[in-house]
């Protein structure tokens, strides 16, 4: 007796061609919604797909071109994910860097959203119908709140110092403490700034002890500007000295120079109000003597990415005058949203309820440890046995070298991997979280994931992602 014969293995010649795939109902679908060419492109690129597991002997039969197109649509639909889209902050860190730091309060963003949609008066003068200056529309505010002389504002306060630099010390001296020869984030290092700006720096004291007579010392007719640099992500404590923004100006002043103070982050609030460590405001720095005054808009201001560079109306003029300051200028949007959070600041008493970096900071470890307890029981859900959830007491932190020693007492969760779990799957879920439609950023410490929810207030949001978290592998 003959054995039975085997069925025939299926080969690539077998595959539905692209054009029998488009013309399927799901191949039509994504040609709807995505054109007809990226459609034809992912469904080549799914058939290639499944041409190479045929020959590497990995399937026993030919999918139908229906699933063809469905799964070249789900590559479309995750091609056209948008790159910069929300997350769930849960890190801890409330001005994060990595996660687009302040968040802007419902008057920004509104405003930014009508300069968005319309042709605005930018620079245009209403009043008389002739050209105007854009910094004009945030300037009155800025020296309303700063008691400054004059503003002005660019994209970033890395910008201001090295547009500061440039207008006052090209081809001169700068004087600055070695102790405040700061370096943030990736790029940003005082000394390389200098270099770009056309200054030379020149070092005095030593990393933590700086005397008035150090400053005196170097003073000469080649100085063009004494820097003052807020020391932003880190502290030297122990025997220390340095000298205030007062003193300097005494000493600037007596010789002719201009002293500018670097605030780094900056706030127009002070912080002691939320029982946080006092930061001095820009206010303060101005009535310090300052010449000019630099600081962020989109740190402890809460506002867009911005810089400011207020102080001596003469100064600020020749600023303006300097060519760099056309390359450094914000667009409509941002001076939109620069503008509504600048307004808020005019009434302190309700700013911290109004503006999300504020409101973040003034959150009680009471309030948050009861949203703790309210989603403890739908993660638990989402996650199942292999892991085990502890509400925990967290310390969260300000971000953005905003008083780097100041931590905040908050509530989260800590998720283990069960004692059966493998240890690898602590990195899958946190894989598995960044993944979802609105992806979750946690940390890892300590063996665990920690989610520390300052952060978080929208908490259904948050309820209803967790419905998509697949059992991470």
């Amino acid at each position: 007796m003959d054995a039975p014969s085997r069925p025939a293995m299926p080969a690539p010649r077998d595959l539905p061609s692209v054009d029998r795939v488009l013309a399927t109902p799901a191949g039509q679908q994504a040609v709807e919604a995505f054109g007809r060419a990226p459609a034809t492109q992912a469904i080549r690129a799914a058939l290639d797909e499944v041409r190479a597991c045929l020959l590497a002997g990995k399937l026993v039969a030919v999918p139908a071109p229906d699933h063809v197109a469905l799964a070249a649509t789900e590559t479309l639909e995750r091609d056209a994910r948008a790159h910069v889209r929300p997350v769930f902050n849960l890190t801890g860190t409330v001005l994060h860097t990595n996660l687009g730091r302040a968040l802007l309060a419902e008057e920004a963003v509104e405003a930014a959203t009508a300069a968005m949609r319309s042709a605005v008066a930018l620079e245009y003068d209403l009043a008389t119908g002739t050209r105007g200056e854009r910094d004009d529309h945030v300037r009155e505010l800025l020296i309303e709140l700063t008691g400054a002389e004059d503003a002005t504002v660019v994209n970033n306060n890395a910008a201001a110092v090295l547009l500061v630099l440039n207008t006052l010390g090209l081809g001169r001296e700068a004087i600055v403490s070695r102790g405040e020869l700061i370096e943030i984030g990736g790029a940003f290092r005082m000394p390389d700034i200098m270099a770009r700006a056309g200054v030379k720096l020149v070092e005095v004291g030593t990393t933590n002890r700086t005397h008035p007579r150090d400053y005196a010392g170097a003073l000469n007719d080649a100085t063009g500007l004494v820097l003052k640099v807020h020391t932003s992500n880190y502290r030297i404590e122990g025997f220390t000295r340095e000298v205030s923004a007062r003193e300097l100006a005494d000493i600037a002043h007596a010789k002719g120079v201009p002293l500018v103070n670097d605030l780094g982050s900056g706030t127009l609030f002070d912080l002691a109000r939320l029982g946080l460590a006092h930061e001095p405001t820009v206010r303060e720095a101005v009535a310090e003597e300052a010449d000019l005054v630099t600081f962020s808009g989109d740190k402890l201001l809460g506002g867009p990415q911005t810089g400011f560079i207020v102080g001596r109306a003469d100064l600020i003029a020749a600023i303006n005058r300097n060519p760099m300051k056309r390359a450094l200028r914000v667009d409509k949007i941002r001076l939109a949203a620069l503008e509504a959070t600048l307004r808020l600041y005019r009434d302190p008493d309700r700013l911290a309820a109004r503006l999300p970096t504020l409101r973040l900071l003034a959150r009680t470890r009471a309030d948050i440890a009861a949203r703790a307890h309210e989603l403890a029981e739908p993660l638990a859900a989402a996650l199942g046995e292999d892991f085990d959830i502890e509400i925990v007491d967290c310390v969260s932190q300000i971000g953005s070298g905003a008083l780097p020693l100041e931590t905040l007492p908050s509530a989260g969760f800590a998720i283990r991997p069960a004692a059966e779990a493998s240890g690898g799957r602590l990195n899958a879920l946190a894989a598995a979280l960044r993944a979802l439609p609105v992806p979750v950023i946690g940390r890892i410490a300590e063996g665990a994931l920690i989610l520390d929810l300052r952060c978080l207030e929208d908490e259904q949001g948050f309820h209803d992602s967790l419905a998509h978290v697949g059992g991470p592998g």
